[in-house]
C-alpha cells in the first residue's frame, strides 16, 4: 500500500508543469471543483502523438462530467516538423511535451506517456509495434490503465488504415489489447509488486472522426452532444478545446473557437456498448465505494451538496470547516477503495488550500545550480483569508512559522543549502539512458506514464487548519521579471559543473580536397566558482567493442566563474591520426579540492515564450565525415522558412549565407548571389513570399540558382502555381523508408554529376525518410530527377524536379535535407551541394560569378 500511496501521489502531484506561477484560483472554479468532489469516474483518451487528442471532448469530459479525464499519448512526437524554430528529434519532442502540458492546463485533462518514440510517418501499422517493440509499449499502457483506473477507455483512431498513419492505428491495437491485459493479473505480473492491481475498464469505444477528407461517423452510431457552455467558467467546450489545441504552435495548430452544439460519435470496440451515455453500467457516485458503508455514502454525497449550496463566492473560506470535517471523516474511513480514498483526499487538500486563501512559492534568483554551488531559495508564505493557520516548513530545512499566520501578510524566508557534487543533473527521464531503436529506455517503473521529471528541489510545508494537518509542496523555480512579459517563473534544473562544446559539429576530412583545419573545444563554467581546477581532456572514441581514450591537452590550473568560456583550438589531424572511427567525443576529467569528476555534456536550453524553457543535455559528438564533397560558387541568399539548420550546413561547406528578408528579395539586387535557398514550409510562413514571384523568377531568368525546399499542402492551399516558372502541385506524396532504392530518372542531368558525381552509395545511411510533400501534377518541362517508393506501392517520382527558365535553373526538393545534413550524412551534403552549385559556372570551375 505504501507503494502505491507513494506512486499516486508522484502520478498525481506532478501533472502541473514546475515552471507555472503558483496556481490562482476563482471563486466559480472552486465551486466546479466542489461539484466533482461527488463524481467517481474516470476516462481514459489514447493516441499516438501529440495534438491526435480530441481537445473539446477532453474539455466537455473533465468539465461538464467531471470526470477524472487523462490523455495517453503513446509518444512525445518526436518525429514531426516544426514550424516554430528549427528543432526535430528529441527536442522537439521536449517541446511538444510541455505544448501538451499546456493544452491540460486550459482543458482539464490530465497527461500521459509511454517509452514509444516517434520514428517520423509510417504507413504500416506492423512497422510501428515492430519498431516500438510491441510488448514493451503494450506493458506501458498496461500500466498507466491500472494506475489511473479508467472506467472508460476512448481511442482517437481505428485499427486499419483508415487511420491514416501506421503509428495512429497502432495506438488504436494497443489500446485494444491493453482493455484486456490490463484486466489479466498473468499479464505483466510485475507491475502488480509496484503496487497497482489488475484493472478491467467497463468498455472501450472508438471516438470516429469526419476530417482530412475521412468521414468515420454516421447517425446510427452512439453521439453526445459536447457543445455545451459552462456558466462557471464563462466558456463552451469549443472555446477551451480551441485555447487548448492552439497550444500546439509546433506544429502550426492554431484553431478558431467553436459555439453551439457539436456531436461526437462512437462506436464499441470491446466491453458493452454505450447505449444512454458512456459510463452506461458504470456508478460515478459515491454508491460505487464498495465497503464505504451505505450510510457514510449518503452522507458524504449530503455533506458535499450542503457545502455547495452554502458556497460564498465572496468568502470561499467559510466552506473550510466543513471541507476538513469531511476530510477527517474520508481519512478514517474503513473498506474504501484506496483509488478514490487517495483521490479525493487530495482533491479536499487543494480545495482546503485555495478556498483558505493560502499562497505559497519558493523560488531561487538564479536560473540553474551545479553541483559544489550554494542554492538561496526564498519562501514566501500568505495567509489571505481569515482562518487560523498554523504552518511548518520541513525540506529542504525546517522552519516554525509565526502561529497563527498572520491575515493577508506576507511571510518571507531566505535559506542557502549546499547542492552535492553527487547530486544528479535534471536530465528528463526518458533521456538519461536514451534510445534503443524506437523507444526510449526506462527502468524506474514508477517513472513510466509521467509526462516530466519531479522537480529538482521542492520546498515542503505543513499546515494545521481545525486540528487536521495538510502537506504542502511546491517546486523550487528561477523567478524573474522580465520586461515585456513581466514576472515569470521558469524550472530550476542542476547542471554539470562544465558544459563542453565543440564546432564545426562534424570533420570534413574532403571538402574540395581539404580537410577542415581545426576544432574549436569550447567550455563553458556552469558552477558558481570553479578555482584551481585540473582539467584533462579526452578523445573518445569506439573501436568495435572497445573505448580508446586519447589525451587531447591539459589544463593545469583553471580557475573560472559562473558563465566563463575557455576555448582549445585542436588541429584535424592531430585528431583524425587517433581513430579511424567515423566519430569521437570530447571529455574533461576535472579535480577539484572536493571532488574529482568527470564531464561528457552539452547543456542546451530551449525557450519560448508559450511554453516553459527546457535544460536537457547530450555527450557531444564529432561526427567524420570522409566523402569526398566538391562545392561550386561562394554567396548564398536563404529565405527562412519554419525553421531548419540548412544554414549552418552551408556554412559549414565554406559558403557565405545572407539570410533575405522581404525587403532584400522585393528590390530585386539577388544577381549577387550563385544560388538562393528557400527554407523549409517558407510559403506556408510568410505571405510576403506571394509578392515575391516575380522577382525571384526574374533572378531565375538572369541566370539564377533557386532550391526550394517542401512546402505543405494543407495550410494555404494546393500551392498550383507561385513557386515555380512551370506550374506544379504540391502533394503529400512521402516515401517514409529511409533505406528506400533510388532510382536515376536523368542520370546525366547535372545535378547528379556536378561537381560531385552521384551514386546510389550517396543515399546510404539516410534517416527516418527519403522524403515528404513531393510535387505531384508538373508541367512537362520539368525534369524528374529520381524514382523511390515504400514498399508495396508504386514509385513516386517528385522527390526532386528541375527546370530551366532562361539563362537559370529552378529547382524544388522534397527530399528531407533539413534532417539529413545536421546528422551529418555526407551523401547528402554531396547532393545539397549540386543543387545549390549553379551550373553557368561549371565552365569556369565553379570561381567565377555569373553575369
Amino acid at each position: 500500500m505504501k507503494i502505491m500511496l507513494a506512486f499516486f501521489l508522484l502520478f498525481f502531484t506532478f501533472l502541473i508543469s514546475e515552471a507555472q506561477p503558483p496556481e490562482t484560483v476563482s471563486s466559480s472554479e472552486i465551486l466546479l471543483r466542489l461539484k466533482k468532489l461527488n463524481v467517481l469516474g474516470s476516462v481514459l483518451y489514447i493516441a499516438a502523438h501529440p495534438d491526435d487528442e480530441n481537445t473539446r471532448l477532453l474539455a466537455y469530459l473533465a468539465n461538464e462530467k467531471l470526470y477524472r479525464t487523462g490523455y495517453l499519448s503513446l509518444t512525445r512526437g518526436d518525429g514531426g516538423q516544426n514550424l516554430i524554430g528549427d528543432e526535430q528529434g528529441i527536442e522537439l519532442g521536449l517541446i511538444r511535451t510541455q505544448e501538451l502540458l499546456s493544452a491540460r492546463r486550459i482543458d482539464g485533462a490530465e497527461q500521459f506517456f509511454t517509452r514509444a518514440y516517434d520514428f517520423g510517418f509510417s504507413k504500416r501499422t506492423e512497422e510501428a509495434l515492430q519498431k516500438w517493440n510491441r510488448d514493451l509499449i503494450l506493458s506501458d499502457v498496461v500500466w498507466v490503465i491500472r494506475t489511473f483506473q479508467p472506467d472508460v477507455i476512448i481511442t482517437r483512431f481505428p485499427e486499419d488504415s483508415r487511420a491514416g498513419h501506421g503509428h495512429h492505428s497502432a495506438s488504436a491495437v494497443l489500446a485494444h489489447e491493453a482493455f484486456v491485459a490490463a484486466a489479466d493479473p498473468n499479464r505483466f505480473p510485475g507491475q502488480l509488486k509496484k503496487g497497482v492491481q489488475s484493472w478491467q475498464a467497463k468498455r472501450i469505444v472508438w471516438n470516429t472522426f469526419n476530417f482530412g477528407g475521412n468521414n468515420t461517423q454516421s447517425d446510427d452510431q452512439f453521439k453526445i452532444d459536447v457543445g455545451g457552455y459552462n456558466t462557471l467558467l464563462g466558456k463552451s467546450y469549443g472555446e477551451i478545446a480551441a485555447e487548448s489545441r492552439s497550444q500546439h504552435k509546433s506544429q502550426g495548430f492554431g484553431v478558431a473557437a467553436q459555439r453551439g452544439e457539436a456531436w461526437e460519435y462512437f462506436l464499441p470496440v470491446a466491453g458493452e456498448a454505450p447505449e444512454k451515455d458512456l459510463m452506461d453500467g458504470v456508478e460515478t457516485g459515491w454508491n460505487r465505494t464498495a465497503g464505504f458503508g451505505v450510510l457514510d455514502r449518503l452522507q458524504a454525497a449530503e455533506r458535499i451538496d450542503r457545502v455547495i449550496s452554502g458556497f460564498s463566492y465572496d468568502h470561499p473560506e467559510k466552506s473550510v470547516p466543513d471541507l476538513v470535517s469531511l476530510y477527517k471523516n474520508l481519512a478514517a474511513a474503513d473498506g474504501l477503495s484506496p483509488y478514490w480514498k487517495n483521490l479525493k483526499l487530495k482533491e479536499l487538500s487543494e480545495l482546503i488550500r485555495v478556498c483558505s486563501g493560502l499562497f505559497f512559492e519558493a523560488n531561487a534568483d538564479v536560473p540553474y545550480v551545479a553541483g559544489g554551488d550554494s542554492l538561496r531559495i526564498r519562501v514566501n508564505i500568505i495567509n489571505r483569508g481569515r482562518l487560523k493557520i498554523k504552518g511548518r516548513i520541513h525540506t529542504p530545512f525546517p522552519y516554525s512559522l509565526p502561529e497563527p499566520l498572520p491575515e493577508n501578510r506576507m511571510i518571507s524566508l531566505t535559506h542557502s543549502i549546499f547542492v552535492s557534487p553527487d547530486r544528479q543533473i535534471s536530465q528528463p527521464y526518458w533521456l538519461e539512458k536514451g534510445l534503443s531503436d524506437g523507444h526510449f529506455v526506462v527502468d524506474d517503473q514508477l517513472l513510466i506514464g509521467l509526462p516530466e521529471s519531479p522537480p529538482s528541489y521542492e520546498v515542503t510545508l505543513s499546515v494545521e487548519i481545525n486540528d487536521q494537518v495538510f502537506h504542502y509542496a511546491a517546486p523550487v523555480r528561477y523567478k524573474h521579471t522580465d520586461p515585456v512579459r513581466g514576472e515569470v517563473y521558469q524550472p530550476l534544473p542542476v547542471v554539470p559543473v562544465l558544459s563542453l562544446n565543440q564546432s564545426p559539429p562534424f570533420v570534413f576530412t574532403r571538402l574540395n580536397r581539404q580537410p577542415v583545419s581545426s576544432v574549436k573545444l569550447q567550455v563553458t563554467s556552469l558552477a558558481t566558482s570553479l578555482k584551481k581546477a585540473g582539467i584533462e581532456y579526452y578523445q573518445y572514441a569506439h573501436r568495435g567493442t572497445e573505448m580508446i581514450r586519447n589525451r587531447v591537452l591539459t589544463d593545469s590550473a583553471l580557475s573560472l566563474q559562473k558563465n566563463e568560456v575557455v576555448s582549445y583550438n585542436l588541429k584535424t589531424n592531430d585528431l583524425l591520426k587517433r581513430t579511424a572511427e567515423k566519430e569521437f567525443r570530447f571529455y574533461a576529467d576535472i579535480s577539484t579540492p572536493q571532488k574529482e569528476q568527470h564531464q561528457n555534456y552539452t547543456v542546451r536550453n530551449i525557450e519560448y515564450a508559450h511554453i516553459p524553457a527546457v535544460t536537457y543535455f547530450y555527450q557531444n559528438t564529432v561526427k567524420v565525415i570522409d566523402e569526398e564533397i566538391k562545392t561550386a560558387g561562394k554567396k548564398v541568399g536563404y529565405i527562412a522558412g519554419a525553421g531548419d539548420r540548412i544554414p549552418e550546413a552551408l556554412q559549414e561547406m565554406g559558403y557565405e549565407v545572407n539570410f533575405l528578408s522581404r525587403q532584400d528579395v522585393l528590390s530585386g539586387n539577388l544577381n549577387v548571389f550563385d544560388a538562393i535557398v528557400v527554407g523549409v514550409r517558407a510559403y506556408n510562413v510568410n505571405e510576403w513570399l506571394n509578392l515575391a514571384y516575380d522577382a525571384l523568377m526574374n533572378y531565375v531568368k538572369k541566370g539564377g540558382n533557386l532550391v526550394v525546399q517542401y512546402n505543405t499542402s494543407n495550410f494555404i492551399g494546393p500551392l498550383n502555381a507561385k513557386i515555380g516558372p512551370y506550374p506544379f502541385e504540391i502533394s503529400r506524396g512521402r516515401v517514409t523508408d529511409e533505406n528506400a532504392v533510388v532510382h536515376f530518372l536523368q542520370p546525366a542531368d547535372p545535378v547528379l554529376n556536378w561537381p560531385n558525381k552521384i551514386s546510389s552509395k550517396d543515399f546510404e545511411g539516410w534517416i527516418q525518410e527519403r522524403g515528404i510533400y513531393f510535387a505531384g501534377k508538373t508541367d512537362k518541362v520539368y525534369k524528374k530527377i529520381l524514382a523511390m517508393k515504400d514498399p508495396d506501392e508504386e514509385p513516386q517520382e517528385g522527390s526532386l524536379i528541375v527546370g530551366r527558365y532562361g539563362e537559370g535553373r529552378f529547382i524544388y526538393t522534397g527530399l528531407v535535407f533539413f534532417r539529413q545534413l545536421p546528422a551529418g550524412i555526407g551523401g547528402a551534403y554531396r547532393l545539397f551541394a549540386n543543387l545549390v552549385a549553379n551550373p553557368n559556372l561549371q565552365k569556369t570551375n565553379g570561381t567565377a560569378k555569373k553575369e
